[in-house]
């Protein structure tokens, strides 16, 4: 109860040593984590995604200060890719970040995505729970940026903001393909650049030819030009975390946050029985070379993956060797 007394309080230390060994997945780490969950499911949680390069972690520390401005706690949990040579990630955020290092108020912390799919660390969904406990008003979780396959965000966030920049292949075909869909607020970024007006028009095509039924809510778009002119930069910034916030408050009037919520939920619950029953059964597998077997009788073709996979099922589900 210590490690709980001690996030509930807002020590930066405790929580960051929790998140990594949740990262890490030692064995301790996931009884800390039950004991937190019931200090957790108030805080209000935007993902932040987009394809890689559209400035979605210098929006991020514009949103950071517009909440902080505001008077609202920000945790920040940003998503570095891994590298599949050396397993190890660039966890840049940190840097772009460094003028809210000695704010109390803002926690701020990096995870690698460890090859996981879709854009989010495995972890991720852990660590929102952590920063939760800590009373943060705010998490914003900021994604790889791995494009059109970036979707598992909508598990875990209340609002989605999708980052476009013109001149980056965010035209109506890649809005059609997933990503797009998603999308509670729309941030053209870099608007400035050529091409920003052929985005924004294709964008408001795209709005305008989806039905949305009378009062539900229609993704709004914030245009952000140049970083170097703060004045008007901030401006827009502003106007982006008002439009999230805006956003929040339609889904609690509407009663859709409990829906939201409820998804997250069952996910989470998902995970955890993918935790508790496939992690194990795969452990085993590993250790007594049984995988390396069967890999190479589907490799051979002598049997294939799915008749393997329904034989280790009725063993261990009838054996009852999940734990």
């Amino acid at each position: 109860m210590e490690t709980t007394n001690k996030i509930c309080a807002g020590d930066v230390r405790t929580a960051s040593r929790l998140i990594r060994d949740l990262e890490d997945r030692l064995p301790g780490a996931r009884p800390k984590l039950k004991n937190l969950f019931a200090h957790t499911g108030k805080s209000f949680i935007i993902g932040i995604t987009g394809s890689p390069g559209a400035g979605k972690s210098t929006l991020t520390d514009a949103l950071v200060h517009e909440f902080r401005r505001r008077g609202k706690t920000v945790g920040v949990l940003a998503v570095d890719p891994t590298s599949p040579f050396t397993g190890g990630a660039i966890l840049g955020d940190r840097i772009r970040m460094l003028r809210h290092a000695e704010d109390d108020a803002v926690f701020v912390r990096s995870l690698a995505t460890r090859g996981a799919l879709g854009g989010l660390s495995q972890a991720a969904g852990d660590a929102i729970h952590v920063m939760e406990a800590m009373g943060k008003d705010v998490v914003i979780v900021e994604t790889v940026g791995i494009g059109q396959q970036e979707l598992d965000i909508i598990n875990h966030a209340h609002s989605v903001v999708v980052v476009l920049v013109p001149g980056m292949g965010d035209d109506i075909q890649a809005m059609k393909a997933g990503i797009m869909e998603i999308a509670d607020v729309f941030a053209v970024n870099k608007a400035d650049r050529p091409g920003a007006g052929q985005l924004q028009k294709e964008l408001a095509a795209l709005l305008s030819a989806t039905a949305v039924a009378e009062g539900d809510w229609r993704p709004p778009v914030v245009t952000l030009g140049n970083l170097y002119e703060p004045a008007s930069f901030a401006e827009k910034a502003a106007e982006l975390a008002q439009k999230v916030l805006e956003h929040h408050d339609y889904l609690i009037v509407s009663g859709r946050l409990a829906g939201r919520m409820e998804r997250k939920a069952m996910m989470e619950i998902t995970d955890a029985l993918k935790a508790s029953i496939l992690e194990p059964v795969v452990a085993k597998l590993i250790a007594t070379g049984e995988l390396k077997e069967m890999t190479n009788r589907v490799a051979g073709r002598e049997t294939d993956p799915y008749s393997e996979a329904e034989a280790v099922a009725r063993r261990f589900i009838k054996a009852g060797e999940t734990a």
